[in-house]
């Protein structure tokens, strides 16, 4: 379209603003980037096809790459910093235990971040942001907007000396802008300049024809139809889209415009039957409200009787323990006074002596019988003393239990929605929590809200809210170290269900540390077996191993396969979680400084056996001896479905009570300026096994395997995580 043609379709926008049929609020929302909030300043086109201002896009990066060379996360402190480092190959090793050799980080270019628009990770792939179309149209609009709905200020001349004046014309192949004079200084007739395209002033210069960011020398001429974006035909020869239908530019423009003319035109067209709508809403709005105050009465309403039914109760429940209190003190009064009594003897014993130096019988024996009687009463109560009532009001105690808990299931009629029912067994928390639940009436539920909290002893926290279409649901920014709850609800209109049994999980004791197998450094391929993705290792007792049992006629010893991590760690609090194969025969996880790992795998594989060795790292043994001082690595030992606790002074030496059933997930916390290493059962978040380590060089991810075996590196949650779950 031309710069005419686009004026007149520009200014017929304007018209419909300025008689009312368009709002002026919902046009800027669609110039307002989805990151900085504000108006589009030189747009780029993401592969998801949303637009994003050139800066943010750096700024996402250049944070992203911060917090990758970050401990982890935002929730981590500032005093805890990770460094990206490379493996520790033979050569780097040799530089670093090189005297004046310092260390630094070689930091990997991220290209992947999530869209801020629709929130799906974005990959940039090799070329980053060089590979991403800028959005002219867009550019125009937004420039045409401020201009014509903000009084755009002036554009003063590029040129000029100080004091510049306010330019007149903005030339298109210059990319400049100009006052009158400066533009014939600069344009004179006859001269190649002259013929330049220049426009009113503008600071949006776009190129008059649109170049493929793949093949910078090649201008678009066609549209791919599958990723929706233009091509040149070097893309379509041989590039990503060699397989891929395309279509002209000139008939995908053509398609374009009619579709969105057409649309365009059709709301246009509906505007009485918008505003019926908003009138209808407007009517809604008002009789929600009347609902709802009506529906906080009737909830009121209840409330107060159960407060009454609850008064009536906690009445009657006192008017009993007062009853029987003041029965049970009378008779306590009684007994007291019969004792009281007895206090008086002395004054029946002295009477009785009296009675019995009378010595008329007939008269001694009607007066002894009734004093007889007297004093064994006193002498029976002396020798047995019971009180008249019990004390303990056990009897009494108000049972609650069953009230207070459906009071706490207390909520709306649910109107037949099930209770949705949270999948333990698929949620986890890693670097961030993945809840699933499942819903026996998934189709009648409209939308689900997730809550969660975390659980705290000392205050009460409140509940954290998300709205969630589906099933499952990504909980990013949780504490590190902390306990949270999560429980789940179901909306249908506005019914919603009872909330679902609480789930409680516990977050890692620090931010996720990130790495991969390293397939360079030490890694023996005849032995070991890496996935593409660098994520599993499996060891292989195999044909070659065989053969070289073949040839030994007596004792062979069998040595260990090393494979490390391809990040190092200087500096913070790191965890990593890894799951171990159950039919593994024996794997060996833990930490390992450089110097350490260059010892080990430059030591010989067909020498004496290590146990000779007292500090190679081998099934020796090595890794239980040196308590009292730290050491340059830590291992423990998994196989055969079993954990085995190292020895120690502090600990039992018997074999039953160092074996533990193996974990279905493992973790390392790794606090390096402590100079502290610890295992953890990840299903339970719980400690099985923590010592110190030397952490005076760099420490690195360690892993060795003996026989058939094989490790799986935890893969963060993120939402291509969920995806591939939802896929499954």
């Amino acid at each position: 379209m031309s710069e005419s043609g686009e004026m007149r379709e520009f200014g017929y926008i304007l018209e419909l603003l300025t008689k009312g049929k368009v709002i002026i609020k919902n046009i800027e929302r669609e110039l307002i980037c989805p990151a900085c909030k504000e108006l589009f300043t030189h747009p780029l086109i993401l592969p998801c096809q949303h637009s994003i201002c050139h800066k943010c896009v750096k700024e996402l990066l250049l944070t992203l790459d911060d917090s990758f060379n970050d401990v982890g996360s935002d929730n981590s402190n500032q005093s805890s910093p990770r460094l990206r480092l490379p493996s520790p190959s033979m050569d780097k090793i040799d530089r670093i235990n090189r005297p004046g050799w310092k260390r630094n980080s070689l930091t990997p270019r991220t290209t992947i971040f999530p869209c801020p628009g629709c929130e799906h990770d974005v990959d940039l792939g090799e070329r980053g942001i060089n590979g991403l179309f800028r959005n002219f149209t867009l550019e125009t609009i937004v420039e045409r907007y401020r201009q014509a709905a903000r009084a755009a200020t002036a554009i003063m001349c590029d040129l000029c000396k100080p004091p510049p004046q306010e330019s007149t014309k903005s030339c298109m192949d210059c990319s400049a802008s100009y006052c009158n004079e400066c533009f014939k200084i600069h344009h004179p007739w006859g001269t190649i300049k002259a013929q330049h395209e220049y426009v009113g002033p503008t600071t949006n210069f776009r190129p008059k024809i649109l170049m493929c960011p793949e093949h910078e020398t090649e201008r678009i001429n066609m549209y791919c139809e599958l990723c929706r974006r233009p091509v040149c035909h070097l893309c379509k020869l041989g590039g990503n889209h060699a397989n891929h239908r395309v279509t002209t530019m000139s008939s995908a423009y053509k398609t374009l415009k009619e579709k969105l003319s057409k649309d365009i035109d059709y709301l246009i067209g509906k505007e009485s039957q918008v505003k019926s709508q908003i009138s209808e809403l407007n009517l809604l709005m008002k009789e929600t409200e009347c609902n709802g105050e009506r529906a906080k009465e009737e909830a009121i309403t209840h409330f107060e009787k159960l407060f009454e039914i609850l008064e009536e109760r906690k009445s009657s429940v006192l008017k009993a323990i007062d009853s029987s209190k003041k029965l049970r003190l009378d008779k306590f009064q009684t007994q007291m006074e019969e004792y009281q009594g007895l206090l008086e003897n002395n004054g029946l014993v002295g009477y009785a002596q009296e009675v019995l130096k009378e010595t008329d019988q007939s008269c001694f024996v009607q007066t002894a019988k009734q004093l007889h009687l007297r004093i064994q009463k006193a002498t029976e109560s002396l020798k047995s003393f019971r009180p008249a009532a019990q004390t303990s009001f056990e009897d009494y105690v108000v049972n609650t239990s069953k009230q207070t808990e459906l009071l706490g299931e207390l909520s709306f009629f649910s109107s037949g929605i099930d209770v949705p029912e949270i999948n333990e067994e698929q949620s986890k928390v890693y670097n961030n929590a993945l809840i699933n639940w499942h819903h026996p009436e998934k189709d009648k539920a409209d939308s689900y809200v997730l809550e969660y909290r975390k659980i705290n002893r000392e205050d009460e926290m409140s509940w954290n809210e998300i709205e969630v279409c589906g099933t499952s649901k990504i909980i990013q920014d949780l504490e590190n170290s902390s306990t949270y709850a999560f429980r789940v609800r179901a909306y249908k209109g506005s019914i919603c269900s009872p909330c679902s049994r609480e789930l409680i999980l516990h977050t890692p004791p620090a931010p996720v540390f990130s790495f991969l197998f390293d397939e360079k450094c030490g890694y023996n391929n005849e032995h070991l077996l890496l996935n593409l993705k660098r994520d599993r290792v499996e060891s292989r007792a195999g044909f070659n191993l065989l053969l070289a049992a073949e040839r030994i006629q007596v004792g062979y010893y069998t040595s260990l396969d090393y494979i490390i991590g391809d990040t190092g760690i200087t500096k913070g609090k790191h965890f990593w979680a890894f799951r171990v194969e159950p039919y593994s025969y024996l794997v060996k996880v833990g930490v390992a400084s450089s110097d350490k790992l260059q010892e080990w795998l430059r030591s010989p594989r067909d020498a004496v056996s290590p146990r000779y060795e007292q500090d190679s790292g081998h099934d020796s043994g090595s890794e239980d001896a040196c308590f009292d001082s730290s050491q340059p690595f830590t291992l423990v030992t998994i196989g055969m479905k079993k954990f085995f606790i190292p020895k120690s002074p502090t600990s039992s030496n018997e074999p039953e009570n160092r074996v533990l059933p193996m974990p279905t997930s493992i973790g390392i916390f790794l606090d390096y300026d402590k100079g502290k290493v610890s295992f953890y059962d990840m299903d339970h978040m719980k400690c099985l096994y923590e010592r110190q380590v030397d952490c005076s060089h760099t420490l690195y991810p360690a892993f060795a395997l003996m026989g058939s075996g094989g490790i799986q590196l935890e893969e963060p949650i993120t939402a291509k995580y969920l995806e591939y779950q939802e896929d499954m």
